[in-house]
């Protein structure tokens, strides 16, 4: 029997620490095949690279580095390299979560959606860090590839990813999965701005995490209860009844 080819792509580059449990976890379930940006990307949401040349170098058989973005990734992954003989894209493990409206901005889930654009199933995978940076991510791994082996055999709608969060606690410590739908994330509205050494302005628009809305059946509130939170997201992101509402108003 063949076994399926899996693409693995992530915003974290080639040294995130949730890239190779991942590709561990994805090679017991089939062929799999790597590309990631040569550098950190988090944030990088659904930008494609299209006003300078892209250049992919081999770092080791069915591993590879791009100069792009993670929706890059994967799409040179799957149309470049795999030809688009493509089962599976997997993204991921993001360091950090990634719930509420960080889909929004994440390289992460950009990277599953583009694999969803391209018609092939796809799922995004991130761990919280909280309090140990070095939190094993092995139960992030091991779900990883329990999922992968459900989507590969059960398939998944068209126009449809998945994002996974896993709190960053041992493995007999999880409660359980939950399938839930966006919470919300709440972060500090401030602006830095400093003066460097010549005088001259910058600035960091990050603001600070201050709190998260744990709405029952969220993936906020799954987080907490120490649950794997698992959404579906759509491509499709027009609202129906704010369409309908418009169309009230004699445009």
């Amino acid at each position: 029997m063949k076994r399926p080819t899996i693409l693995v792509v992530n915003d974290d580059g080639i040294y995130g620490p949730g890239l190779r449990p991942l590709v561990a976890a994805m090679r017991r379930v089939g062929r799999v095949t790597v590309v990631v940006p040569d550098q950190e990307r988090s944030a990088d949401s659904h930008s494609l690279t299209l006003h300078k040349p892209l250049r992919i170098r081999s770092v080791s058989p069915d591993f590879y580095i791009l100069n792009g973005s993670p929706a890059d990734c994967a799409r040179f992954g799957i149309l470049g390299i795999l030809k688009e003989r493509v089962d599976l894209v997997v993204s991921g493990i993001n360091h950090g979560y990634n719930l509420g409206e960080d889909v929004i901005y994440s390289g992460t889930v950009a990277a599953a959606l583009e694999g969803t654009l391209l018609d092939k199933p796809a799922v995004a995978f991130s761990q919280g860090i909280g309090s140990n940076e070095r939190a094993s991510f092995a139960p992030a791994a091991q779900f990883a590839r329990k999922l992968s082996t459900l989507v590969l055999r059960h398939g998944l709608p068209s126009g449809v990813c998945l994002n996974v969060n896993v709190p960053p606690v041992p493995g007999n410590r999880l409660r359980g999965v939950a399938v839930a739908s966006l919470g919300k994330r709440l972060y500090g509205k401030k602006i830095t701005g400093r003066t460097d050494p010549r005088g001259q302005e910058y600035f960091w628009l990050a603001g600070k995490q201050v709190a998260g809305i744990a709405t029952p059946g969220t993936d906020v509130a799954a987080i907490e209860e120490d649950r794997i939170s698992v959404t579906p997201l759509r491509v499709d992101i027009s609202d129906e009844p704010a369409m309908h509402l418009l169309r009230k108003w004699r445009l």
